[in-house]
């Protein structure tokens, strides 16, 4: 999957150091402005997936830069902020943030709140995968890696499709069955063994050594990041 850009607003170095790190540690890109100064015009002018928003800054109001943000733009905003009341909290939401964290903070926090509020306002259409490589395109049947086809069939790109849709996650055999087969009869678990194996094959064509589907012993297969 594409990492996601994360626009950092932040006018104290020590905390924006801290956040970048973080951030980059989790492979998201990130760009980071010390001052409300420019956020504006760097949203409308360039892809941004999440920002993170300092209320207390030098020279623009915080909640003036939430607003007009959320006058141009739907993308999400995580306010943080020295202001824990809960009024003031309760101002950061109405105005169209995401999320509101009080300072001091832990920077792990943070970043779950952010892959929180990603997964919640994600709009990426489901019939289209991109992760580690893979471009999967489900009505299509179509199946990349790299930019080149991988040239599968369609037993292939349905057994491809489930584990990357489920990455991390150990199917068995029946499983791998009950899910790519609209009839089960007469498929046993060699078959799926050859689909693996052609699957694995059809990889390494393209990229030497790489071999994401793991064989999990006595159980089944899965796909690894």
């Amino acid at each position: 999957m594409a990492a996601k850009n994360i626009l950092i607003v932040e006018d104290e170095e020590n905390i924006a150091e801290v956040l970048i790190a973080y951030a980059q540690q989790n492979n998201f890109n990130t760009e980071h402005y010390r001052s409300g100064l420019g956020v504006v015009n760097f949203v409308k002018n360039n892809t941004v997936d999440l920002i993170l928003l300092d209320l207390m800054l030098p020279d623009v109001d915080g909640i003036q830069i939430c607003k007009q943000l959320k006058a141009i733009s739907e993308v999400p905003i995580i306010i943080l902020s020295a202001k824990g009341q809960e009024n003031d909290r309760l101002l950061g939401l109405e105005i169209g943030a995401d999320d509101y964290i009080c300072k001091p903070f832990s920077p792990k926090e943070v970043i779950a709140r952010i892959k929180a509020v990603l997964r919640r306002t994600d709009t990426t259409p489901k019939n289209i995968i991109n992760v580690h490589g893979f471009e999967l395109y489900k009505h299509d049947f179509e199946a990349y890696l790299h930019n080149k086809s991988l040239n599968l069939t369609a037993i292939e790109f349905k057994i491809l499709w489930l584990f990357v849709s489920n990455i991390g996650r150990v199917f068995s055999r029946e499983e791998i069955i009950n899910n790519v087969y609209n009839n089960t009869l007469d498929i046993s678990d060699r078959n799926i063994d050859t689909h693996i194996k052609n699957i694995r094959k059809k990889i390494t064509h393209i990229k030497t050594g790489l071999n994401p589907i793991c064989s999990v012993y006595s159980v089944g297969y899965k796909f690894k990041a």
